[in-house]
């Protein structure tokens, strides 16, 4: 599903190049949930952020369901983000002025899904992490747990192949990262490929596979 070959990200600042990744090469296979791990400003969210098509590498190939990203237009890959990704991020990234469900149809609104349609998809979504009694709250009303249950269920509004989640756990209490994180396994049974960023070896003791990477390499399991 995902094929990095001597991936390399720099950033050129007024006067020193910034080296971030410094050659991946990695594999991710279908239905696999792997977690990525590493010291602080060791390049896994620059990681992340490239295999979600968020961000584009400086050199090397990305092969993503068998297809290079680098060929793909602006365009193309926000689709690309909108049809098979799901990002869930460490602050959740609700929007205040909004309700949990309506939060969640956000994604629909790209796919040109009928209001009726997407309200009734977006309670299913809701009942499925356990905050259909949530629906109508707005952010402020919900606990950090439950904003981040909001945030996976946005990510899974448009049946997502993949989920990237970037410390999904780091701001919560250690019973609402339980929480998450058994939301996370079940949704890897159902078949959802997760790639999950995390400082916290407990955390990802919980995925089927971990890399680490430090210095921007890769220090193991990579394959």
């Amino acid at each position: 599903m995902i094929v990095l070959k001597d991936v390399r990200k720099s950033y050129v600042l007024p006067k020193v190049t910034v080296e971030v990744l410094r050659g991946i090469d990695m594999e991710v296979a279908e239905k696999e949930f792997m977690a990525i791990m590493g010291p602080s400003g060791s390049g896994k969210s620059t990681l992340l952020h490239i295999i979600g098509c968020l961000d584009r590498p400086t050199s090397g190939t990305y092969m993503l369901f068998g297809v290079d990203v680098s060929r793909k237009t602006d365009n193309e890959l926000a689709e690309l983000r909108n049809r098979k990704l799901g990002f869930v991020f460490q602050s959740f990234n609700l929007l205040p002025r909004f309700p949990a469900w309506k939060n969640v149809e956000l994604p629909l609104l790209y796919s040109g899904v009928h209001a009726t349609e997407r309200k009734q998809k977006a309670l299913e979504i809701l009942a499925k992490v356990g905050l259909s009694h949530r629906a109508e709250h707005y952010s402020n009303e919900l606990s950090g747990g439950e904003q981040q249950r909001v945030a996976i269920a946005r990510a899974l509004i448009n049946n997502p192949a993949i989920i990237l989640a970037d410390e999904p756990t780091g701001n919560l209490d250690s019973r609402s990262g339980k929480e998450i994180m058994e939301i996370f396994k079940g949704l890897n049974k159902e078949g959802v490929t997760i790639i999950l960023v995390t400082h916290e070896k407990e955390i990802a003791e919980q995925a089927g596979r971990t890399i680490t990477i430090k210095d921007g390499m890769c220090q193991g399991g990579c394959y």
